[in-house]
């Protein structure tokens, strides 16, 4: 840095062995959140756009046993609730069940559903929440052992000067930068992806309240007619 030809890489490369660990590990830490923030994003993109496409093809008018044969085996977001409640509403009716007897089957199927849903969105997240609060403890540690070793090796010197001592405290206090480096871009992504996932999981229940009303207007006029 400066004239002094002293460079951040060259700090890292002459730290003691357990600060070097500590910024080695901070690193797996980072790259190992940025991964589950791009896989993330791609996720919740995915169901937003998979869920919005069903929904209103659903509310088009669609039949909903073709659109039940129309869907692939592994589905998403609403349309995954909508086989699971849709599968339980022909099996109740091939049983002649009563109509409460359905609904309640109905309804057992979907929250099933939307528990699959709900962890499948929140997978890792819990991840991305210990990086963001253990990575500045981690750096922080690293920070305290190399400035404590900075200051053990002046112990034997008759004359410290601060250009001796400022290149331990120095590489020392990169572990607390690579600390924040870990743990801010996590803790920014934990927040943001639990908005998102409670919205689209809000969406999820009332297309499931809507679903079994619907079905229950079926359900009654079957019954009258």
């Amino acid at each position: 840095m400066g004239g002094s030809g002293i460079s951040i890489l060259s700090l890292v490369f002459s730290a003691s062995w357990v600060v070097k660990f500590v910024m080695l590990l901070l690193l797996a830490a980072s790259v190992c959140s940025w991964g589950l923030i791009l896989k993330k994003i791609k996720l919740l993109k995915s169901a937003k756009l998979t869920s919005s496409t069903f929904t209103k093809k659903f509310w088009s008018g669609a039949d909903p046993a073709q659109l039940f044969r129309s869907l692939p085996t592994e589905t998403e977001g609403s349309a995954t609730l909508f086989q699971a409640g849709f599968k339980a509403f022909s099996k109740m009716q091939d049983s002649n069940a009563e109509p409460a007897v359905v609904i309640e089957t109905i309804e057992r199927a979907l929250r099933v559903g939307f528990s699959r849903e709900a962890a499948r969105l929140e997978d890792n997240l819990t991840v991305l929440a210990t990086i963001g609060s253990v990575s500045p403890y981690v750096g922080l540690f690293g920070t305290v052992w190399g400035i404590m070793s900075a200051f053990i090796a002046l112990g034997g010197v008759q004359q410290a000067t601060l250009s001796m001592v400022a290149p331990g405290i120095a590489e020392a206090l990169i572990a607390t930068a690579m600390g924040l480096f870990a743990a801010i871009p996590a803790v920014i992504a934990y927040n943001r992806f639990l908005s998102l996932i409670e919205v689209e999981l809000n969406e999820y229940e009332n297309f499931s309240d809507e679903f079994v009303n619907l079905l229950s207007r079926q359900l009654g006029s079957a019954r009258r007619s």
